[in-house]
């Protein structure tokens, strides 16, 4: 067997491997067998094909762990608007109870509207920032 056949091959095991795990360090590691496939078509060296394989695999883990590491995060659950669609949406609130709580009507239902620690409810339009159990957390429009 061909060595870029070999490496196409492992490209496409671990392929496999991240579909069946869920994780894109797999993918990197694919590019980098990638790479050592192309090179071995040009007749290299099969330390050279290693070289390019744990050099771009390895480049390619370390970029997306530097990426990953840089704080850029999915919000929680609770706030994230691909989950919850009432993230963004704004209620109206007539008045606050004693204990910090308000009942807004919003979408068909009575709901328990809460506001973050440290802010004094007002009335008015609100936006809904999370959903957390069967209350919304709002924030002053």
């Amino acid at each position: 067997m061909d060595d870029s056949t070999i490496w196409w091959v492992a490209a496409g095991l671990a392929v496999a491997a991240e579909l069946i795990t869920g994780t894109f360090y797999l993918l990197m590691v694919a590019i980098g067998l990638v790479a050592a496939a192309l090179i071995a078509t040009t007749g290299a060296a099969t330390a050279t094909q290693i070289a390019v394989a744990a050099a771009v695999g390895g480049g390619a883990v370390l970029v997306l762990r530097w990426g990953r590491s840089r704080g850029i995060s999915a919000p929680s659950a609770q706030a994230n608007p691909d989950i919850h669609l009432d993230i963004g949406q704004t209620v109206h609130i007539a008045r606050w109870s004693a204990d910090g709580s308000a009942q807004v009507h919003y979408r068909g239902a009575n709901w328990t509207a809460i506001h973050r620690a440290g802010v004094t409810p007002s009335p008015g339009e609100h936006r809904v920032a999370e959903v957390i159990g069967s209350r919304l957390l709002v924030d002053k429009s």
